[in-house]
């Protein structure tokens, strides 16, 4: 390999694999939680609403985690049904940053979801990172025993998933004595949504999708503390 290319190529899995980036973690936080799916085993550390609909796929630059499919799985409230928890991690404040590749068609409720505060099926907050911003989409929604409700104070109108192998980092930060949530798309600094609702204060974190397909890479979580619960959540 020539040594441009090769320059090329590192550059590449440096961007993927967050080795550049500064992250700003408060004081006393910790990383709790750390998944690149280079191993085929990742998959254990989480529990989906339907395990046929993810896998873990291979790309020039290494591996992720890939919703390729619909799930069967029915919600009793309407909500997202595409979901992937991550076992046995309970959190109350965090810092949750990852690597989102959006494989759907473009259309305006082209999305992926983060999950957090996550208590039971029917009551959970999640991001819906979306196109276009409408009622149900493109919002930080409450799940709470009835179908989502937006809950941002402030939301982007659209956002710009580009080409099915266009890859975005995205960070969600929860701080629960105040509320407040914060989600960033790409510019670290200026967030699209912004919520304040104290309706759970701890619960577990996962990723997944309302209806579109998705791959997922570099899962990192910081908080400063930590919960451990028993699998069987969607049983």
């Amino acid at each position: 390999m020539r040594l441009p290319n090769l320059i090329l190529l590192l550059l590449i899995l440096g961007f993927k694999n967050n080795i550049f980036s500064q992250t700003d973690i408060p004081e006393g936080f910790q990383l709790v939680y750390l998944q690149d799916f280079e191993s085929p085993q990742a998959v254990r550390d989480f529990e989906m609403t339907d395990s046929k609909a993810w896998r873990i796929s291979e790309t020039d630059i290494g591996r992720s985690f890939e919703l390729f499919g619909k799930s069967d799985y029915k919600a009793s409230v309407r909500s997202p049904f595409n979901i992937a928890i991550i076992k046995d991690l309970i959190v109350g404040d965090f810092i949750l940053e990852a690597d989102l590749n959006q494989t759907g068609k473009e259309y305006g409720h082209r999305d992926l979801c983060l999950f957090f505060g996550v208590n039971n099926p029917t009551n959970f907050y999640y991001t819906h990172i979306a196109s276009v911003a409408d009622d149900h989409a493109n919002n930080i929604f409450l799940v709470n025993d009835e179908p989502r409700v937006k809950i941002a104070t402030k939301t982007t109108k659209t956002n710009d998933w580009g080409t099915t192998e266009s890859w975005h980092k995205v960070r969600v930060e929860r701080y629960t004595a105040s509320g407040s949530i914060k989600v960033y798309f790409d510019n670290m600094k200026i967030p699209i949504m912004e919520a304040v609702d104290i309706h759970f204060l701890e619960g577990m974190i996962g990723i997944g999708s309302f209806d579109d397909t998705g791959k997922f890479d570099n899962i990192k979580i910081w908080s400063n503390k930590v919960i451990d619960k028993n699998v069987g959540f969607f049983r």
